[in-house]
């Protein structure tokens, strides 16, 4: 049996998916709705199938929030994760293999060992006026 997804909410936001490095599942899942501006999804396919050549279409989108996904290739980092009023609602450890799609409301990384993560987000970015920073767990700020 395969490892399960953790959605973490708080008042019916939902804050984060993670999807630890041991799941599985027996075919494709998606695990954000399509109206999502960000889509997360596992892919299982068996050896001799594939998915047809295509193109994807001109699609004006509208962005209002960035999403953001991150791949752990290495080390451990504590995802600290807060409402949309920047309230602390839980944390959560990541290791090697694990992803997390942080949807909403604010977070934070205290990083337990050299780590290396993969960030895949919305772009254009707009430098700092992409992020508001606010006072959480952390007393520094070390980092991006």
């Amino acid at each position: 049996m395969s490892a399960k997804v953790d959605e973490i909410s708080k008042g019916g936001d939902l804050i984060a998916i993670v999807i630890p490095t041991d799941y599985s599942a027996e075919d494709t899942r998606f695990f954000t709705p399509p109206d999502f501006s960000q889509q997360l999804a596992f892919i299982r396919k068996k050896a001799g199938t594939g998915i047809k050549e295509h193109t994807h279409k001109p699609n004006e989108r509208i962005v209002t929030f960035t999403q953001e996904v991150l791949v752990v290739r290495k080390g451990r980092v504590k995802v600290n994760l807060f409402d949309k009023d920047k309230v602390f609602i839980c944390d959560r450890i990541l290791t090697e293999g694990d992803v997390i799609l942080l949807v909403s409301g604010g977070h934070g990384f205290e990083f337990l060992e050299d780590t290396e993560l993969i960030e895949v987000k919305q772009g254009p970015y707009s430098g700092d006026d992409d992020k508001e920073r606010f006072e959480g767990c952390l007393l520094d700020d070390t980092g991006e």
